[in-house]
């Protein structure tokens, strides 16, 4: 095998340009394919920048040119040789206008024939892609998101380190609190019985430094989720720019980011338009009537209308005694088999079902659920606004249930309606004022909604006259935000809550005395009690942003070593057994369940 001695790279393959022709230059990088004619040889070499072809002819030295006849595909090679112009120019290639006539060839390794092309790997199935990460990331489209990953952290740190922000890691054994999500815990080998916790979120470490002293701090934090994975979220681990701020309210969290993300989502995202500063506000209540979400995509401009008082006693079964919301869409051309296709993709996503009709042409309405209108139709037609070829979806149960699937109704008619969505666009919004609290769907009782360590609006005065009957607790908002692109939570965030009277307070409501939270946040109660100034923060995920920047509809496309839906990595065959030696030394009984 060659080695590289003498020889040191000039740059790398996608960087040259025709400037450069005439220069004797050095490349390293993966033979993506070879072509043999005869008696012309031509290689393309592959690097994370590009692709440089290396050519071979007659007047290449005969050992060089019987080594690039040896050449297969993903061999390892370096070569030295003059730039030159191109006979036939690639223009789907960076650097297709010139190539490199080899006068040194060196194969550093050789490679097996791969599973799959790496050209064409995002052909292949994804057991099999990411049983062999390694190789998918030689692809371009990967290799090029991953470079975007980390031109993304490199700006986010500059802008950090420009505003005075200190970067500081925090612990990754801790312990395990409740914070909404299942913890990855790790048995303690010298505390027999005992586990830490991998962190969910820096909660409270970041929390803790607030009262520290340290007002400003960030870190790009790993955190660690036991959930099933969907397409913007993966399982077991993802990353955060965590971010807090002490001597500071929602607004000063609210300008740093209206200041960092438009330029860098305008600069590297798949589409060169983004939300100016500063951006859509939106009251979480209000999203959830006018979008049926809380993180609605404003690329769409249809909206959702409550046809409650018109429709539920029209005498269709699923309106009666129900909430009905309606979403109109102006210039509607779908058939029928598309319609039905539309109501059943709705339903598969939401779980519940999807109702239709039309106004056409004539000023008839027709289709759907059409014949229980007609004795409203005058009024049907003026409340709803409608004009010819106006379609109407409908939704219908609980208030909650109903503006859910009137959410996905919207998104599914705005993706398929032309003219009703600007794609080419990143939209920023803020939703905010959420509820402090809410009624937990496997308890029936009263649960936090968002961020157990949020300030609620009001204060403590709001949380006595909660206790004592006088406010009703589910209409207590807090100081509780989350930043939403193009229908992608980005973040979440909150001016926390800082004075150890109003936590108590805010878990008492949540049937959990003083004892309890001195139980379960023991540093971060005691250290609030010895002077915390008010602080905020928010946390962007870096996996979605940079999923949104690279257009990729999969959160795994921008991770490097994602998990599979069952949450395996299959390229380290992880989660494995382990020795029963490793266990019983940590304390541990494994049995199988009947």
């Amino acid at each position: 095998m060659d080695t590289l001695t003498g020889m040191k790279r000039t740059d790398y393959c996608g960087n040259f340009t025709t400037e450069q022709i005439g220069q004797e230059v050095t490349v390293y990088g993966w033979a993506q394919r070879q072509r043999d004619l005869g008696n012309l040889i031509f290689i393309d070499l592959r690097d994370r920048t590009g692709i440089l072809q290396l050519s071979f002819n007659d007047a290449t030295d005969r050992e060089i040119f019987a080594k690039a006849q040896s050449v297969r595909s993903e061999y390892v090679l370096a070569a030295t040789g003059t730039l030159q112009k191109r006979e036939s120019v690639n223009k789907e290639l960076k650097t297709g206008e010139i190539e490199l006539a080899v006068t040194d060839l060196r194969v550093l390794s050789k490679a097996q024939t791969p599973p799959f092309e790496i050209a064409n790997a995002d052909k292949v199935g994804d057991e099999t892609t990411l049983k062999y990460r390694y190789l998918h990331l030689r692809n371009e489209r990967l290799t090029r998101n991953l470079l975007m990953r980390h031109k993304i952290a490199k700006i986010a740190r500059e802008y950090f380190y420009g505003h005075d922000f200190v970067e500081i890691e925090t612990p990754m054994l801790i312990k395990s609190t409740p914070e909404g999500a299942r913890d990855y815990l790790v048995p303690s080998r010298k505390h027999p019985g005992k586990f830490y916790a991998l962190p969910q979120a820096p909660q409270q470490f970041k929390q803790l430094l607030m009262a520290s002293g340290f007002d400003k701090y960030f870190q790009i934090a790993p955190c660690f989720r036991d959930e099933d994975a969907r397409g913007d979220r993966t399982p077991g681990e993802f990353y955060q720019l965590d971010m807090e701020m002490a001597f500071a309210g929602q607004e000063d969290v609210f300008a740093v980011l209206e200041q960092v993300l438009p330029p860098i989502f305008a600069q590297y995202g798949t589409y060169s338009i983004a939300s100016d500063a500063p951006f859509t506000r939106i009251p979480y209540l209000e999203a959830m009537e006018k979008y049926g979400s809380d993180k609605p995509d404003l690329r769409i401009d249809l909206t959702v209308a409550d046809a409650t008082a018109l429709l539920a006693d029209c005498g269709f079964g699923p309106f009666a005694g129900n909430t009905v919301k309606a979403v109109v869409v102006s210039d509607f051309s779908g058939t029928r088999k598309q319609i039905d296709q539309l109501c059943a993709d709705v339903e598969v996503q939401a779980g519940e079902k999807a109702y239709w009709f039309r106004l056409d042409e004539q000023g008839e309405l027709v289709g759907g659920i059409s014949k229980f209108m007609q004795e409203k139709k005058d009024a049907v037609i003026r409340a709803l606004g409608l004009q010819p070829n106006c379609f109407v979806g409908l939704t219908a149960g609980t208030r909650l249930t109903a503006q859910k699937t009137a959410g996905v109704l919207r998104n599914k008619l705005g993706n398929f309606c032309p003219g009703h969505m600007d794609r080419e666009r990143y939209e920023f919004c803020w939703i905010v004022d959420f509820p402090m609290y809410e009624i937990g769907e496997e308890s029936g009782a009263l649960e936090f909604c968002h961020n157990p360590f949020s300030m609620p609006n009001g204060g403590l005065e709001i949380l006595k006259r909660a206790a004592a009957g006088a406010v009703d607790p589910l209409t207590i908002t807090a100081y509780q935000y989350d930043l939403v692109c193009n229908g992608v939570e980005l973040s979440s965030g909150a001016v926390r809550n800082h004075d150890p009277e109003i936590m108590v307070k805010a878990f008492e409501m949540v049937r959990l005395g003083e004892d309890d939270v001195k139980a379960k946040f023991p540093a971060m109660y005691n250290a609030f009690c010895y002077g915390a100034p008010p602080h905020a923060g928010i946390a962007p995920g870096v996996d979605r942003m940079v999923m949104l920047l690279s257009g990729e509809e999969s959160i795994r496309e921008v991770i490097a070593f994602p998990m599979n839906k069952s949450a395996q990595d299959v390229m380290m065959d992880a989660p494995s057994k382990v020795t029963e030696a490793q266990l019983k030394e940590l304390h541990i009984a494994v049995t199988e369940e009947e």
